[in-house]
């Protein structure tokens, strides 16, 4: 047996009956302990080998209830199978295409079998149509139990983690049962995890890795107490997550910038200072790529007023090619940035650094950058140039990782590819450089625009955009234009309440494309305005650089000649 379904089965029968989940708040909150989910899984496990399934099928879900999911997931683990969380459909999408799609993510992983859930029951039709197989998970919760686990390796497939990419060319990361238990044991340890004390709150998508890793998987596999909420809850009332972490005493909570700023914001507004007590929180886990200062500050500054200690904000860096998680700041120390010279940066790849007290802090001559501490155990990191030589400290490349934790490939269309080297490096695209071992990210390798001899970070151009007025927060893109080439230039793509008011466009335009050149001393080729909601993001709320130079490309050229 797996040491991860082994400790799975282990907390189940010994601290998991104290230990629990509790879903649907805030209007019908229901508390199950963990070894009643186990017993739940077993009847899902029973079902699904009684229905065929052999040891080493991928299985598909498709749900987003939390009290589903938990035991349907375990479930398959138990009989053996793989799990993949489907792309789920929101109320805009088109269901053909959604269907297409996602007949193209079962075929890539070899599922022939999907569970479907809560609220996407009503999807079975779509799914009939389109000659998809499924079993409804309350159904497999009725079957008998299944008697013992199905025998699983190290090296057998856990989880088939769909990327952010575009759903109508998928690509999976392949987690083993090794990569998996070793990367949730190295986190646990890494924040020192008290399980029968802490208690976590989350509201991330399951189908996003630090939802389903982080926020599930770890906490049912050590028997951590669990307050799970749907993304749709939250922002249907954000200040529903304040209000979980003082009922339920929470220790440990995750998000990304837009929601720390967003709730930071509502805190600020909220009159009575009792109305949270924020005292118990010791982590709140932000994996963004940059962390946001502003977004991070908004949280700290509001939160203060309710008892939360401004050092419980826990940088990290994550990807699912590493399982989840790759690095995590001290704890308690809070957010720590890296203040460097922006010239030696953008023009000879180094991190020099300006001390306190330098009076180019705070100017377009400095750049700062979040602090992300060692990699996890069973983790290393090592900087290296375009020749693969390897840099020391302070110097900036591209990071690559080597570890237990790292996956051997990934499932493609055009079938399996490997992610490692023959000396079993990953590179992960990211450029970055270490200072005393600790990991500072810069940013995308392929979102670098490079123009007069200067590596000019997106970042910088997104963050000067996003300070003018009339800018939604976290909703303006740097793309590259004619990457490569002699003629590479850039245009900054943005969402704004004053769309369509041809006069307070151009406005802010001009404003836009003047606070760019300030920060970079650059213009930018284009500027396009556009309504809220039009961006691409991935299933985190990331923007997608590339994909919105694709989609707006006749836009830009259009904002070009204006």
């Amino acid at each position: 047996m797996s040491r991860f379904v082994d400790t799975l089965v282990a907390t189940a029968t010994g601290g998991g009956r104290q230990q629990g989940m509790v879903t649907g708040e805030p209007k019908e909150p229901v508390r199950r302990t963990w070894a009643e989910i186990h017993e739940q899984a077993k009847r899902v496990a029973g079902g699904l080998t009684e229905g065929g399934l052999e040891a080493g099928t991928p299985v598909a879900v498709l749900a987003a209830a939390p009290a589903l999911i938990a035991p349907t997931v375990q479930g398959v683990w138990l009989a053996g199978g793989s799990v993949t969380m489907l792309h789920q459909p929101t109320p805009r999408t088109d269901l053909a295409i959604w269907a297409e799609d996602t007949v193209k993510v079962l075929n890539m992983i070899g599922a022939g079998l999907v569970l479907l859930g809560e609220p996407f029951d009503a999807l079975a039709p779509v799914l009939t149509e389109h000659g998809i197989e499924f079993r409804m998970i309350t159904e497999l919760l009725e079957a008998e139990p299944l008697a013992a686990p199905v025998p699983m390796g190290e090296d057998d497939l856990a989880l088939l983690q769909l990327t952010s990419g575009s759903t109508a060319e998928p690509k999976a990361v392949r987690i083993t049962h090794g990569n998996l238990y070793v990367n949730i044991k190295a986190m646990v340890d890494r924040a020192e995890f008290v399980f029968d004390k802490d208690v976590m709150v989350s509201w991330l998508p399951t189908f996003h890795d630090m939802g389903m890793v982080g926020f599930l998987t770890v906490p049912m596999t050590f028997g951590v107490e669990l307050i799970k909420i749907t993304p749709v809850e939250f922002l249907s009332g954000p200040l529903i997550w304040p209000e979980l972490i003082s009922k339920y005493r929470a220790t440990t909570t995750a998000a990304p910038n837009f929601a720390y700023a967003i709730v930071g914001r509502r805190l600020a507004k909220v009159e009575d200072d009792d109305a949270y007590d924020l005292s118990t929180l010791r982590i709140a886990l932000n994996g963004a790529e940059p962390i946001d200062e502003t977004a991070v500050k908004t949280f700290t500054d509001a939160g203060a007023r309710f008892k939360m200690p401004a050092e419980c904000v826990f940088p990290a860096y994550g990807m699912a090619e590493a399982t989840l998680a790759v690095s995590f700041a001290p704890l308690f120390t809070g957010l720590t940035l890296d203040y460097i010279e922006a010239n030696a940066l953008e023009a000879g790849d180094r991190a020099v650094p300006v001390p306190e007290g330098d009076p180019r802090r705070g100017t377009e001559e400095i750049r700062s950058f979040a602090v992300l501490g060692r990699p996890l155990d069973g983790l290393e990191a090592q900087i290296v140039d375009g020749d693969g030589k390897v840099l020391g400290e302070r110097e900036v490349g591209e990071i690559r990782l080597r570890g237990e934790a790292v996956t051997p490939g990934y499932l493609t269309v055009e079938g399996p590819v490997p992610t490692q080297d023959a000396d079993g490096w990953l590179a992960t695209g990211d450029l970055g450089y270490l200072v005393d071992g600790q990991i500072v990210i810069c940013g995308r390798k392929k979102d670098v625009i490079i123009m007069g001899g200067r590596n000019i970070y997106p970042t910088d151009i997104e963050r000067a955009a996003s300070s003018v007025e009339g800018v939604r927060a976290g909703n303006a893109v740097a793309v590259r234009l004619e990457a490569g080439t002699r003629r590479e230039r850039f245009a900054v793509v943005l969402e704004s309440k004053l769309a369509g008011d041809a006069e307070a466009e151009r406005a802010l335009m001009k404003e836009v494309a003047a606070r760019v050149r300030d920060a970079v001393d650059l213009r930018p080729f284009a500027v396009v305005v556009l309504p809220a909601g039009s961006l691409p993001k991935t299933p985190s709320g990331k923007v997608r650089r590339a994909a919105t130079a694709d989609r707006f490309a006749d836009r830009i050229e259009q904002s070009a000649s204006r």
